[in-house]
């Protein structure tokens, strides 16, 4: 799930670092695949609150897939349906193949590790809030080109180093 962040600075912060961030990661995993035994597909995914049900899951998908040229009327009741169901987040996922082993990674997350302080899963999980890592933008509000990219290089780098030697 998205990070929690509660102050509007960070807010805006956080909007002028993902994008780049996003971009320099992709551009690591580019660099690494083409040294690498591994194949990455990129893949747009959902991703649900832990406590949803395959059931809801299931029932989301289905409406959302009917709202597709649904009549007027019908439309509003897929809606309606829909407000009372969980709403999953866009995700984006970097699925590593080598032979016949596979491995996904949530490519947000690994942005969220660039952009934010001591960043991991466990800290969205309990609800608390994060830093942006202000050391990524300089002292006129730019971003720090030279730090984002060492410190995406670095996320891609644990990846890549996570997965079996082959």
């Amino acid at each position: 799930m998205p990070p929690r962040i509660t102050d509007p600075v960070a807010w805006q912060q956080a909007e002028l670092l993902m994008q780049p961030a996003f971009i320099r990661i992709i551009d690591h995993i580019r660099k690494h695949l083409d040294e690498s035994a591994w194949q990455g597909t990129y893949e747009n995914v959902l991703i649900w609150s832990p406590d949803t049900t395959e059931e809801m899951k299931t029932r989301v998908i289905l409406l959302l897939q009917e709202l597709d040229g649904a009549s007027p009327e019908r439309t509003a009741e897929i809606e309606q349906a829909i407000a009372n169901l969980p709403t999953p987040q866009p995700g984006y996922q970097l699925s590593l193949q080598n032979q016949d082993q596979q491995y996904n990674f949530d490519l947000w997350e690994l942005c969220y590790q660039v952009c934010f302080q001591q960043y991991n899963t466990d800290s969205t999980s309990t609800n608390s809030s994060v830093e942006i890592d202000t050391s990524l933008i300089d002292d006129t509000g730019e971003i720090d080109w030279q730090r984002l990219d060492t410190k995406a290089g670095a996320a891609v780098e644990q990846v890549f180093s996570s997965l079996p030697k082959i």
